[in-house]
């Protein structure tokens, strides 16, 4: 006799377990496959960060002293240039290019490839500009907009219908909040391809999340605490601010974690919003007035790699550009969810109940 028929007509395992049936033998199937498709899913994820970290790790990285291609992180986008000169090869970016031919003193022709030379930092200032900007208009209007319907808002049809549309707007495509933030913003409010353009049109469209990850966060907290504040007198603002918000921003920097890995990699808002495909100034520079900066264009990420990936022809040296982008979006957007991770661990141990 087998081990299972054993285990079968065992009656202590017939008692705890029952015998097997049929529904039990499809349950048992209906795991198996749940857990395969997770595994496969984990797989495939693993393996585009696997080939992302290592042929990206190859553009960032070097193998000699200082160990990290500081031209990569440090200039702007530009042009390659591939020749070579009495018997060596040379991979030169537009700049380095022009002083070459400078000290040579000589006319060399070369195959130039666009947008496969120079860097990315232009890029990354654009990114880290456009999240932090989004998500604190995102926080501010969310957490407001959470307390009025968690605490001010009466129960009812009302109530309903607004929660039922902020839900819906969360699953709304990101290219009609881009169309959205171009004929509201661009060009009703005359504020053209700019900052401040692509931080509101951002921040709504992560609005919803915001909303509703902090009024849940607010409902959460016991009633007894509100109750205790108001017995003693305290208004009911100052309730809220001081023995309700405290204690919920656990579950709102939950919210801006996700708000912040949707805002980092969504292309077609900021396709019509705010991103440049080239600029070489950064928005700080060549400002007549201070307040010119929010309404200067930026290059950004995910942008940079559209138009890389999908604008111009393919060959190895804008695959490397490719990869080494996806590497350093990755590893910023990695940062700031940390940031966001670490900041609500150190508020959760301080306020405990």
């Amino acid at each position: 006799m087998s081990t299972i028929a054993t285990q079968t007509d065992n009656p202590t395992v017939q008692a705890l377990f029952g015998k097997p049936t049929k529904a039990k033998t499809i349950e048992r199937v209906v795991f198996w496959l749940f857990r395969l498709g997770t595994y496969f899913i984990l797989i495939c994820a693993a393996s585009i960060f696997i080939d992302i970290f290592y042929k990206g790790g190859q553009t960032v990285f070097r193998s000699e002293y200082p160990f990290i291609n500081v031209e990569f992180l440090s200039d702007s986008p530009q042009t390659l240039h591939v020749f070579e000169y009495e018997g060596k090869a040379y991979e030169l970016s537009d700049s380095r290019f022009r002083v070459f031919k400078e000290e040579v003193g000589e006319s060399i022709v070369s195959e130039t490839y666009a947008y496969s030379g120079g860097g990315i930092w232009p890029c990354i200032v654009g990114t880290l500009l456009l999240v932090l900007g989004a998500m604190a208009i995102a926080l501010t209007l969310g957490v407001l907009s959470a307390i009025f319907l968690s605490e001010y808002s009466r129960p009812g049809k009302v109530l309903n219908g607004v929660r039922l549309s902020i839900l819906n707007l969360a699953g709304v495509p990101s290219i009609v909040f881009g169309i959205f933030g171009m004929g509201m913003f661009v060009l009703a409010f005359g504020w053209n391809v700019s900052l401040i353009a692509g931080w509101f049109t951002l921040a709504f469209m992560v609005l919803p999340i915001v909303i509703s990850a902090s009024e849940e966060s607010l409902r959460a907290i016991p009633q007894g605490l509100r109750d205790a504040s108001l017995a003693l007198g305290a208004s009911k603002w100052t309730s809220i601010r001081t023995n309700v918000l405290p204690y919920a921003m656990p579950g709102i920097l939950t919210s801006s974690i996700i708000g912040v890995a949707r805002v980092a990699g969504e292309t077609a808002p900021i396709m019509f919003t705010a991103a440049y495909a080239l600029r070489d100034q950064l928005p700080w520079q060549g400002l007549e007035h201070w307040y010119d900066f929010f309404f200067q264009g930026v290059m950004a990420l995910p942008y940079h790699i559209y138009v890389v990936s999908a604008k111009i022809p393919q060959n190895e040296y804008t695959a490397r550009m490719q990869y080494g982008t996806a590497f350093v979006f990755l590893f910023l957007v990695a940062a700031i969810a940390l940031s966001s991770v670490l900041l609500r661990i150190r508020v959760r141990r301080k306020y405990k109940w």
